[in-house]
């Protein structure tokens, strides 16, 4: 599954921020809950509605992003 399928940008919703399958929480959410040492069960039991899906589509989407960026030379 590839995360353009669960990952859905929309104008009106959180500030145009990437959500997850147009719920309220955002990509960002889900990388800092990672970044801040939370479990994958923890994510889940916070948010029960997420699936294991709905996380790797994050960290997908986190990786083609970083991959897009320009690479400024000093």
């Amino acid at each position: 599954m590839s995360y353009k399928d669960l990952i859905t940008i929309e104008p009106g919703k959180r500030g145009g921020k990437p959500c997850i399958r147009g719920m309220r929480i955002t990509v960002y959410d889900v990388l800092e809950y990672l970044a801040s040492g939370m479990t994958h069960q923890e994510i889940f039991d916070d948010f029960p509605y997420l699936t294991q899906d709905d996380i790797l589509a994050c960290l997908s989407f986190a990786a083609k992003r970083e991959r897009l960026m320009l690479a400024v030379q000093p």
